[in-house]
């Protein structure tokens, strides 16, 4: 049975600051129905964009291979992202592959939503543990102001009740705030979820990629939005869980419910991140705010041994010296990184 990451288990490497592997992220689509300002914001993710053929993405076959190695290298947790995962069809075929993986102890998925209620059940059946859904505001004319497509609140609400229902749970909420658009909704957000007993979780608008337009003056500080649900619902900090966990967690004083916030702008957790990203096509990387990954899926179509892509893995791994947050300055803003839609979030 898969159960939440712990430190009982000794990582086989570290990186050059210490850092073991325990987090990977693996996309499964570069596709979106949704078009995010702050993440594939539709002048640039237009009709004409380009997206992955089918030809070039990781097959299931390929990525559960893959997810064993990684398993092998010290990984615990799994989470499936996208694009928007629940796009990628069948995708429950994958999670039955996974799930069984020997040492995987959390096998998740971060969705919009939007094709949850009709998924859920499937997904839970296959094997996923649980999921975390976006939903950045429960007004609908907040919600569509920022994900572009018109898509209503009520719908996602309909895609956690049912993953609910389904059994995949603790149910995670995470909401991006970007000041001028919907820092209103924070206290409305955590009065909801704390009342149905899921956490939310709020997320400083980050500086992904380049096509989202970030300022740093649209960001709202964790320490500001805990300040505003504070001053109505007090607060009181709780600890980590385990080494690498980037949300900072609160509970509410009257012992219901938990909120957190993923302050990598303005707190940066660099120093404890022990998460690693594979792309939709099979690149390897190191950081959110990557230059450059290293393709895995030539070397397992070219028809090398699992040793021979362990050793990669390894060998990158213990390379890597990534703190991109802690050095963020006007000197770093020009540096190229990969899109948040196709490195995975």
């Amino acid at each position: 049975m898969i159960t939440t990451p712990t430190e009982a288990t000794a990582p086989t490497m570290t990186d050059r600051l210490g850092r073991p592997l325990r987090d990977l992220r693996i996309s499964v689509t570069d596709r979106c129905n949704f078009r995010c300002t702050y993440c594939m914001p539709r002048e640039i993710f237009g009709s004409d964009f380009r997206f992955l053929p089918r030809a070039e993405l990781l097959t299931f076959e390929e990525i559960s291979r893959l997810a064993h190695i990684f398993v092998g290298e010290g990984v615990e947790k799994v989470r499936l992202t996208g694009g928007e995962p629940l796009l990628r069809r069948d995708l429950e075929l994958l999670i039955a592959m996974l799930a069984p993986i020997p040492g995987l102890r959390d096998l998740t998925l971060t969705t919009n939503g939007s094709l949850l209620a009709r998924k859920a059940q499937l997904l839970a059946d296959a094997g996923l543990a649980r999921v975390t859904v976006s939903l950045d505001s429960l007004e609908d004319e907040v919600f569509a102001q920022l994900n572009d497509v018109g898509f209503p609140v009520s719908l996602v609400l309909d895609g956690i009740s049912a993953a609910e229902q389904a059994g995949l749970r603790p149910i995670k909420v995470n909401m991006v705030v970007r000041r001028g658009i919907n820092e209103a909704s924070v206290l409305p957000m955590a009065r909801y979820f704390r009342e149905r007993g899921h956490t939310l979780r709020f997320i400083e608008y980050m500086d992904v990629g380049h096509s989202n337009g970030w300022r740093l003056d649209e960001v709202v500080p964790a320490a500001e939005i805990l300040a505003i649900i504070d001053a109505e619902m007090p607060l009181a900090p709780l600890a980590p869980r385990y080494r690498g966990e980037v949300a900072e967690r609160w509970r509410y004083r009257d012992g219901t419910e938990e909120v957190g916030v993923i302050a990598s702008v303005s707190q940066p957790f660099c120093g404890s991140c022990t998460r690693a990203r594979l792309t939709a096509e099979g690149e390897f990387f190191t950081c959110l705010f990557g230059v450059k990954g290293t393709d895995l899926r030539g070397p397992l179509r070219d028809g090398v041994s699992d040793e021979v892509v362990q050793a990669l893995i390894g060998t990158v791994w213990q390379q890597r010296a990534d703190r991109y947050s802690e050095l963020r300055s006007a000197a770093t803003s020009h540096l190229p990184r990969i899109e948040m839609s196709h490195i995975g979030g």
